[in-house]
């Protein structure tokens, strides 16, 4: 583990290794249903587009979380309480969780984020906004085990998941995620995770493949990331953006499809493609509140409170363990 100090930020880098990547695209592209695990979207230029993403007036769910969590910071304030290690996975810009510094307090902040230099700039702008503020961010992919590289004895841990990005996960994946939580949190931690609910095809399409094409954008440069660092040779014009809700296991589903019969190659290794055929890129699943109670119960969570905008767009939960 690699780590330096400056002042009050600390940097830790546990990024997983480029084989790693390698080894996750090949095994993705020689599944029956082509597909690459959304986490690696997030290369400098795919977390600049999904920043630019959530300022879209069609991606709802970025600006009615925020407004949750403006108009009930006190009251999440007095649920979370002050002084605890607040831990945020897939941190990005650490944007939301400004809302609740002031009103929390905490005794050190910990944002992970897989995009090394995002975290980077997000962390020290932090710091500097924010002198008091102990920052330990952690270049990490949350995905696999979650390794805390500072953890006082005797602090309580909270850990602030916004954002839907448990949406990503199978309903399955996402039980053994919360599990892990509720172990890395314990008997006296809590969890504050932002939950996008179930709503019409019409505004899940838009958000999901907006006018401008950025949301394409963002799909696509998956590719260009892959040309970049595992030398394939994806032609991105020979695929396009797909977006659609998946009614049955209510989730959007996000797919790069393939206009034409062609073969790429991935360091020696090659995969044809046919017109049509698709990779899956992201899941993007929507709950209802009962829902989504239900799988955190089954991951060892009870519910305390959770929020809601007027329309019911989305939910912002506090769990703690049993």
């Amino acid at each position: 583990m690699d780590s330096s100090n400056e002042g009050n930020l600390n940097f830790y880098d546990l990024h997983p290794k480029p084989a790693d990547f390698f080894a996750e695209v090949i095994d993705g592209l020689n599944k029956t249903q082509k597909s690459i695990p959304p986490k690696f979207f997030y290369d400098k230029a795919g977390s600049r587009l999904f920043d630019a993403i959530c300022d879209l007036p069609e991606y709802y769910p970025t600006r009615t979380e925020i407004n949750i969590l403006k108009q009930n910071s006190d009251e999440i304030a007095d649920h979370v309480g002050a002084g605890c290690l607040l831990v945020e996975p897939g941190s990005g810009s650490s944007h939301k969780v400004r809302l609740l510094l002031d009103g929390l307090r905490p005794h050190a902040y910990i944002p992970m984020e897989i995009s090394r230099e995002h975290l980077r700039q997000s962390a020290e702008d932090l710091g500097g906004d924010y002198p008091w503020l102990d920052v330990h961010a952690t270049c990490a992919d949350f995905t696999s085990t979650i390794r805390l590289p500072y953890s006082p004895e005797g602090i309580r841990k909270v850990v602030f998941f916004p954002g839907s990005t448990i949406g990503n996960f199978e309903p399955e994946e996402a039980t053994r995620f919360l599990q892990e939580l509720a172990g890395l949190v314990g008997p006296n931690g809590g969890l504050l995770i932002g939950v996008d609910l179930k709503k019409s095809k019409d505004m899940l399409h838009a958000a999901y493949d907006d006018e401008q094409g950025v949301t394409a954008a963002f799909n696509v440069n998956l590719l260009k990331r892959i040309n970049r660092e595992l030398g394939a040779d994806f032609k991105t014009e020979n695929f396009c953006h797909q977006s659609f809700y998946n009614e049955l296991l209510g989730r959007v589903e996000l797919h790069l499809v393939s206009q034409c019969d062609h073969t790429v190659s991935i360091s020696g290794e090659c995969f044809s493609f046919t017109a049509g055929e698709s990779i899956h890129t992201e899941n993007s699943y929507k709950y209802t509140i009962e829902e989504f109670q239900d799988l955190a119960n089954k991951a060892g969570f009870r519910p305390q409170a959770v929020w809601m905008d007027d329309d019911s767009l989305f939910s912002v939960h506090y769990f703690i363990p049993p």
